[in-house]
C-alpha cells in the first residue's frame, strides 16, 4: 500500500462543497447523481378552475398569424396569469385585476368567436370569484 505521499490519484482525489442547495452530486468514476426538480405549487381549486379557463381562452384565441394587436395583448396577459398560477399556485390580486380589464377590454372590442366568447366569460367568472 503507498504511503500518503504516493497516493494514486484514485486515492488522493477529494471534494469539498462548502454549501449547496438543491442539485445532485455524485463523485468517483462510477458515481451517478439524479436529480427530480419540480418548480411551481399545486393551485388551490378556484385558481385551478381559473387556470383552466385560461388555457381555453388562449386556446380560442386566433393563431399567431391571424391575431390582432389586441389579441397579442390579451394572450401575454393569460400567459403572465398562467405562468404565475403555475409557479405559485396563486394569481396576485394586481394581476386578478389587470387580466379582469383585459378580458373586458377585448371582449368589447371585437366581435369574437362563440367559443372564445365563452372561454373569455369563463375567465372573468374565475377572476370574479377570486377577486370577490
Amino acid at each position: 500500500m503507498p504511503s500518503d505521499e504516493q497516493n494514486t490519484p484514485e486515492q488522493s482525489a477529494s471534494v469539498s462543497i462548502g454549501s449547496m442547495s438543491g442539485g445532485s452530486i455524485a463523485t468517483g468514476s462510477h458515481g451517478k447523481a439524479t436529480s427530480y426538480n419540480t418548480t411551481g405549487a399545486e393551485p388551490d381549486p378556484r385558481h385551478a378552475e381559473l387556470l383552466t379557463a385560461i388555457r381555453a381562452l388562449r386556446e380560442a384565441l386566433p393563431s399567431a398569424a391571424d391575431r390582432s394587436e389586441v389579441d397579442a395583448v390579451l394572450d401575454g396577459e393569460l400567459a403572465d396569469a398562467e405562468a404565475e398560477i403555475v409557479g405559485a399556485g396563486t394569481a396576485s390580486t394586481g394581476r386578478l385585476t389587470r387580466l379582469l380589464g383585459g378580458v373586458r377590454g377585448w371582449l368589447g372590442s371585437q366581435a369574437a368567436a362563440v367559443g372564445a366568447v365563452a372561454s373569455a366569460t369563463a375567465v372573468v367568472q374565475g377572476i370574479a370569484q377570486l377577486l370577490g
